[in-house]
């Protein structure tokens, strides 16, 4: 069974920060080549191939773009588990 955790207004506004970073065209998305210099940042040594695969789970309506929403999912664990493992 996995943790569930509630996020405070502060931490949603923290990840949100770190989501319009990645925004770099301002669209209120991200898109594949934002999501790879995001993962650039995270994990460099990460193929390709990866990259597109982790791009499709995360946009779950398919629309070729990570809304703030699908981030938020994605983000806390990931941010979550990158900085334990430091």
């Amino acid at each position: 069974m996995s943790e569930q955790r509630v996020l405070t207004a502060e931490k949603v506004a923290e990840i949100r920060k770190e989501f319009d970073f990645f925004d770099r065209d301002g669209t209120e998305t991200i898109d594949l080549m934002e999501f790879i210099e995001l993962l650039t940042v995270l994990s460099p040594k990460t193929k390709a191939s990866h990259v597109q695969e982790g791009f499709r789970m995360i946009d779950k309506n398919n629309n070729g773009a990570i809304n703030f929403a699908d981030f938020l999912d994605w983000w806390e664990p990931v941010s979550y588990t990158h900085l334990r493992a430091h």
